[in-house]
């Protein structure tokens, strides 16, 4: 793949580049030229709900009956750590068939079992280790190491953005602390124009969302004239730094922040939905951002992550009071995702954008206690611990079949058991959907190719329609 810049290139050498694999695809945009891809896209965009924390996998969309008749033994075989527990625990949520496909769903998901024929729920997820920092970069990055392009950012690179006026890569979340941080959505060695633009959604004022949108000192015109002259500059600059990423990105970002005085102020203002639609996702900052989400998938913003996130910012990490807060947790979830799942439905837009819903792990089918001064245990203090070796994951849209469960989990939700997925192949299947080829989509770095898959991952053909 490359790295030269446009402007030390012919249009010939960077066509004949351009043929040779798909790292710099989005290039061809830029000549003039559509991209040629070998797959053909069914979504043009990503919605990527994220539950930090992880979220537990038997009391959402995977029923496990087995474990009343386990109660309380404790787990065996090969486990991560030995755990401090009272035994295997059952999940008190009651489970009911929904839909036209019957799939089982938690009663603590209600609204996303009244659409579950629309989505599609992987029972076989696992991934690397249970610890948070490293699955959350594993499902956020493809490595469990920082730092690596993000999947946002793999996305962008490959396709480039459907609107120059506004962001490629939106990150929403509501506080500015998260667990890792930056990292999950960093563009890392691609080029800076593919980093993420993060915004904070606690104040959804336009010009809170996106400081300084608008210049109150000068008018558009004049605006245009003094960027001209910069960017005459910069040009000028550019031609004698090659290579130079961060001068290309500057340049670009300077006009993008230009025409976003209008696009943004459009596309980022929630007020200016209806009442009953802001009713619908709920007033809370994770309904805003979904809210939010969809206007700017409409406005053809390539890849959204909404983080699910309060003053505990990893809020899905129960490893305490768990039913208490699991239920909570859901309330807002569920009517947050179902109502954006549905909108995008009866707008036209689910079926070519894809809804990713999970966390970076699930939760243990064992309890873990909780002691209090006097070191006994309470038993409504119990919690779940990290869980890797199974948990699960909602697909809606994007060319994703809907009433599907795929893969299973162990009678006991311990492991993956039946068709497996790791968080490789889901990222594969992701870029699949888009028209990429995960093993083709490369940027050459350090002196090798770099994918976001890294050498795994395959393409889950069974769950696409």
């Amino acid at each position: 793949m490359w790295t030269e810049p446009i402007s030390s290139m012919s249009r010939r050498d960077a066509l004949q580049r351009l043929s040779a694999g798909f790292g710099a695809i989005g290039l061809s945009g830029m000549l003039g030229a559509a991209p040629r891809l070998p797959i053909t896209p069914r979504a043009k965009r990503v919605i990527f709900l994220f539950m930090n924390g992880g979220p537990s996998h038997i009391d959402t969309f995977d029923p496990k009956p087995a474990l009343k008749k386990q109660e309380g033994q404790q787990p065996s075989g090969k486990l991560y750590k030995a755990p401090k527990t009272s035994g295997f625990m059952s999940s008190p949520l009651r489970f009911e068939k929904r839909g036209q496909s019957g799939i089982e769903v938690s009663e603590s998901l209600p609204r996303l079992g009244s659409i579950i024929d629309d989505c599609c729920v992987i029972r076989s997820m696992h991934t690397n280790v249970p610890n948070h920092e490293p699955a959350l970069l594993m499902m956020n990055t493809g490595n469990i190491q920082p730092i690596r392009p993000s999947l946002g950012s793999w996305v962008l690179y490959g396709l480039g953005s459907e609107n120059e006026n506004l962001p490629g890569f939106v990150v929403l979340r509501p506080t500015p602390n998260i667990v890792v941080g930056p990292a999950l959505w960093s563009n890392s060695f691609l080029p800076a124009e593919y980093q993420a633009t993060g915004v904070i959604t606690s104040d959804m004022a336009v010009d809170k969302l996106v400081a300084n949108v608008r210049n109150p000192e000068l008018s558009l015109p004049v605006q245009r004239r003094q960027i001209d002259l910069i960017q005459k500059l910069n040009g000028l600059h550019a031609a004698r730094r090659e290579h130079d990423s961060a001068l290309e990105s500057q340049i670009k970002a300077m006009e993008t922040a230009y025409r976003m005085q209008t696009a943004a102020s459009e596309a980022f203002d929630i007020s200016k939905e209806p009442p009953k639609m802001r009713e619908m996702y709920g007033d809370t900052p994770f309904g805003r951002s979904c809210l939010l989400a969809r206007r700017l998938a409409e406005s053809g913003v390539r890849f959204i992550s909404v983080y699910y996130t309060s003053s505990n910012n990893q809020p899905w990490d129960t490893h305490s009071d768990h039913y208490k807060r699991h239920l909570e947790l859901c309330a807002d979830s569920d009517q947050a995702s179902a109502a954006l799942i549905s909108d995008l439905k009866q707008r036209g837009l689910l079926e070519d954008t894809l809804v990713v819903w999970t966390g970076e792990f699930g939760r243990t089918p064992y309890s873990q206690e909780n002691q209090d001064k006097n070191k006994k245990t309470d038993p409504m203090k119990r919690g779940r611990d990290h869980h890797h070796t199974a948990f699960s994951t909602l697909l809606a849209g994007g060319g994703v079949r809907g009433g599907l469960a795929y893969g299973t989990s162990d009678e006991l939700g311990m492991n993956a058991e039946e068709n497996p997925v790791h968080v490789h192949d889901l990222h594969a299947t992701i870029l699949h959907q888009l028209g990429l080829d995960h093993e083709k989509l490369t940027y050459r770095y350090a002196g090798r190719d770099f994918r976001l898959t890294d050498v795994f991952g395959k393409v889950v053909t069974d769950i696409l329609a």
